[in-house]
């Protein structure tokens, strides 16, 4: 394998985990993402770090479908609502759908390890399995 994937995953990874942070402060205050991503950018240090830019992409992306994509998981979280949610597994999974609809770069299952990955490391124990089978179940709905 070459090594370019290597390198990417690493800041991809710290891109999510980027975006989580400012999609979870607008969760907390209740506040518009695209709004606390400009109070967040204002905060880093300069020069900023290559990974923030594809962070920017999720926030915004997010933000921008964000009706569609707490759509789908309210839909597929069988027996859960949005509110009842970690906050946490609730704004993985909205990186993770959007990365599934509007990202054709990342391959699907990509897009789930990787929110299960960061879930691991930032939630409960339940929300690796739990954020895996509904993000399985919108990945199979999205690609038929």
């Amino acid at each position: 394998m070459a090594e370019a994937p290597k390198q990417q995953m690493p800041a991809r990874r710290k891109a999510r985990r980027r975006a989580l942070e400012v999609l979870f402060e607008a969760d907390l205050r209740d506040q518009p993402p695209v709004e606390v991503l400009a109070g967040y950018l204002e905060r880093i240090e300069k020069p900023h770090p290559e990974h923030l830019g594809y962070a920017v992409r999720l926030v915004e992306g997010v933000a921008a479908h964000l009706d569609r994509i707490d759509e789908l998981i309210g839909s597929y979280a069988e027996g859960w609502t949005l509110d009842r949610m970690p906050v946490v597994d609730r704004n993985l999974a909205r990186i993770a759908v959007y990365e599934l609809l509007y990202v054709d770069e990342v391959d699907d299952p990509v897009a789930i390890t990787e929110a299960v990955e960061l879930a691991k490391q930032l939630s409960t124990d339940e929300s690796p399995r739990f954020l895996n089978g509904i993000l399985d179940r919108i990945a199979e709905y999205t690609t038929r």
